[in-house]
């Protein structure tokens, strides 16, 4: 779908820059406007970051050229002419520059360029992932609803001396959830979304790190009430003064805690929420801005249990509630990231017993299964020559069963160790709270 985006986009472009040529300034600022807004809508959907990086790029010198125009234009009146084209369209290809006072309603182009590029962390569609799915962590998931759902639900609880948090630092093991309960916060809450990484806010052009994060900040305020998520909040947070921390990184350390004290002075309608796997290698300032440190955890037996059945879903399968009983002791130290690759993988097993099959049988409705060859009704034929007699969208795969789940697990192992935990444990003791 977006390709005609990109399409229409260059064509606008196309038609903009041939009537620029000719002077038709009234004419090709309208249609380098198209061009943007096209643009615009498939960078949304872009998710080639090259190619939507030379695509902003050629934004940015279509918007600047478009401000030079509506100077122009607006210095010397939009009457147009005959070929449509505005009076004094001999005017020089430069902005001039603007008195005290003039032009204050019009966004600087600098700032316009800056927002295009982080027009692409603004999560439009929801990612469908609700509180429910998330398994445990309920003090997590109260202290969340409480600083995301209430206050907009219920902005008459928040007043006087009573605010909403404002800034949230979830902590802990790789693959215990913590991007999978922002993705819940995005679902659930009634707020703009941004989420963000370094990639997102670390340029190489000096100065440009620090006004992105400005811009970012700015945007969140301007479509309040917003959400920012910064995965990963160490890769920009590191301890300030160590020997590998180059100058634009103490920029955007010190933009980002500008930006968040004025959160928690200001405005009471964004939330900042970020995850960490190294809690300890965030800056101690910028640790002290989050009111809330929750630390996720392993998930518990219950939770464990939970998450085996939220990635079975509404796969056919066999399984009683003892047996994910079973599978939740099985699997403890097991991260919800690590069960989660488990469960994909037994959902292939089916695939390759049917792939592998010698014998299949057929059901009253036309339907043909793998079987073994003691089954009544098998018949001696493989998944190829099943295919070969057109009969392809009529092979199902059996439900999954204990033995599928026996034989992943024995080769399925943890990732995350002792030591990862007590790193996470120690540091909850001395500045964070149980999620």
């Amino acid at each position: 779908m977006y390709c005609n985006f990109l399409e229409h986009g260059t064509e606008y472009a196309r038609q903009a820059v041939k009537e620029d040529d000719a002077g038709n300034y009234a004419k090709a600022f309208q249609l380098y406007m198209n061009a943007l807004e096209y643009f615009h809508t498939h960078l949304k959907y872009e998710k080639n970051q090259q190619v939507g990086k030379t695509i902003r790029q050629k934004c940015m010198g279509y918007l600047k050229r478009a401000e030079e125009i509506r100077a122009i234009l607006d210095n010397v009146g939009s009457t147009p002419t005959s070929n449509g084209s505005a009076v004094g369209a001999a005017e020089p290809k430069r902005k001039p520059n603007l008195k005290d006072g003039e032009g204050k309603d019009k966004e600087d182009p600098e700032q316009a360029k800056l927002r295009i590029g982080l027009d692409s962390v603004i999560i439009r569609e929801k990612p469908n992932v609700r509180w429910n799915d998330v398994a445990g962590l309920e003090s997590a998931k109260q202290a969340l609803q409480e600083a995301v759902i209430l206050p907009v639900k219920f902005p008459q609880f928040f007043t006087g001396k009573r605010k909403p948090w404002r800034a949230f630092l979830l902590y802990g093991p790789p693959g215990t959830g913590k991007s999978y309960l922002a993705k819940a916060v995005a679902t659930e809450a009634d707020s703009t979304f941004f989420s963000v990484s370094s990639s997102d806010l670390v340029s190489k052009w000096m100065g440009e790190s620090e006004k992105l994060v400005s811009n970012l900040f700015q945007m969140a305020r301007d479509n309040a009430p917003s959400i920012i998520f910064i995965d990963e909040i160490d890769s920009l947070c590191g301890k300030r003064g160590e020997g590998n921390e180059s100058e634009a990184s103490r920029r955007i350390k010190t933009e980002l805690l500008v930006q968040m004290q004025g959160i928690g002075n200001d405005d009471h309608k964004v939330l900042v929420l970020a995850a960490t796997n190294t809690p300890y290698a965030l800056d101690q300032a910028i640790r002290r801005r989050f009111d809330k440190r929750i630390y996720i955890p392993l998930p518990d037996l219950k939770a464990r249990k939970h998450i085996f059945k939220v990635h079975l879903g509404d796969t056919p399968h066999n399984l009683t509630e003892s047996y994910f009983e079973h599978l939740a002791q099985k699997t403890e130290s097991f991260s919800g990231s690590d069960i989660s690759i488990c469960v994909k993988d037994v959902l292939f097993e089916p695939v390759r017993k049917t792939r592998d099959a010698k014998y299949f049988m057929e059901t009253s409705d036309g339907m043909w299964f793998p079987c073994e060859p003691t089954q009544r009704g098998a018949v001696k034929i493989t998944l190829e020559e099943l295919d070969a007699q057109g009969l392809a969208s009529k092979i199902l795969p059996p439900p999954i069963t204990r033995a599928d789940f026996d034989k992943v697990l024995a080769r399925q192992k943890p990732t995350v160790s002792k030591a990862d935990l007590e790193v996470h444990e120690r540091f909850t003791k001395e500045f964070g709270e149980e999620g």
